[in-house]
Order: structure tokens, then C-alpha cells, then sequence
């Protein structure tokens, strides 16, 4: 007879947890694995970018925007995100000048900022891309003056500039949407 005929209902179910428990695969502290930096990927223009996990809060595809006269061409209006009015921009436009032009591929990147937060339109989003120690030493320096005070370093191959978004939303004239 089996060990576990003898037992309640509610000792078996406390025996089978026991099981699974002891077989589980490792808790979130035990996956991080040190040397590892995780980001979400994103395409701006023709430039492939990644920014830390923690700096995005939401990806949201494009919803319906009221436009906002007299602001920069950059400022594309505002959205209501789940009742909040946030300013959405086009980060390509911010960036380099160039309008971002809206498929079913667009996505609003949605960053905290000190009061609330901001959208960031960008061309895709590629999903999430994991940097290791291999990868930050053999990076290169950004050589593009228009990112350099948001971009550090490039990563991997494809080459992906790792994006700061605490500078982009500092930055006196991303701040600046006033034309």
C-alpha cells in the first residue's frame, strides 16, 4: 500500500506542495544571474536601441491623440492612458528630425518622469534583450553626436546603443516642448 493512502485529503495536498516546492525551479533571486543587464529593444528611424527593463513602465500600442497647438513638431499631442493625459513624442523626430510614420508595428514606449509620465513613439519594439559582462567589455563607444548624451556605449550584433531614458527626460530641451 502507498505511503500516501493513509493521509487526509488536506496532508496530501500539503505532501504534494512539499513536492513541487522541492523540485521548483529557481525563485526570481535565484534566476538573476550577476553580470546580467536586461533591456526591452526598440527600433527609432534606422537605429536599433535598447533601454533598461526598469526604466520603461508599459508598451502600448498607439491609441487615439488630441493634438496640442503650439507645442514642438516632435510633441505629437496627448493620449489618456487608463484616465491619465500623457504627452506622447515621437522619439525618431525628437532624435534626428525624421517623422515616425505609424504601422501596426508602432508602439508607445511609456516612461516615468518626475510628475507623471511620457510616450515615446517608436517604429517597434523587439522585445527584451539580455546584455552580459561579455557584451558591456567588448562594446563601443556611440559615435553619433545627435545620442551621445543619452547613449554610452553599443552592444551586440545587431549593434544596440543602450538608451538612458532618466537623461532623455532630464534633457533641458526634450523638457522644452513650448515652440
Amino acid at each position: 500500500m502507498s505511503q500516501t493512502a493513509s493521509l487526509t485529503p488536506f496532508e496530501l495536498l500539503a505532501h504534494y506542495e512539499r513536492l513541487s516546492l522541492a523540485h521548483a525551479s529557481g525563485t526570481p533571486e535565484k534566476l538573476e544571474a550577476p553580470g546580467l543587464w536586461r533591456g526591452i529593444g526598440f527600433r527609432a528611424g534606422s537605429r536599433l536601441f535598447v533601454s533598461g527593463i526598469d526604466e520603461i513602465s508599459e508598451l502600448l500600442a498607439v491609441p487615439s491623440l488630441t493634438p496640442v497647438p503650439g507645442t514642438q513638431a516632435w510633441l505629437l499631442g496627448v493620449a489618456n492612458v487608463r484616465g491619465n493625459l500623457v504627452p506622447v513624442i515621437d522619439l525618431a523626430r525628437f532624435l534626428f528630425g525624421d517623422r515616425t510614420q505609424s504601422t501596426e508595428r508602432t508602439r508607445l514606449l511609456v516612461v516615468r518622469q518626475g510628475g507623471g509620465s511620457v510616450a515615446l513613439m517608436v517604429d517597434e519594439v523587439f522585445g527584451q534583450r539580455t546584455v552580459d559582462t561579455e557584451q558591456r567589455r567588448n562594446a563601443e563607444q556611440e559615435d553619433d553626436p545627435r545620442l551621445t548624451r543619452f547613449v554610452e556605449d553599443r552592444v551586440g550584433e545587431p549593434q544596440l546603443a543602450m538608451f538612458n531614458m532618466g537623461k532623455l527626460v532630464r534633457a533641458p530641451d526634450f523638457r522644452q516642448a513650448a515652440a
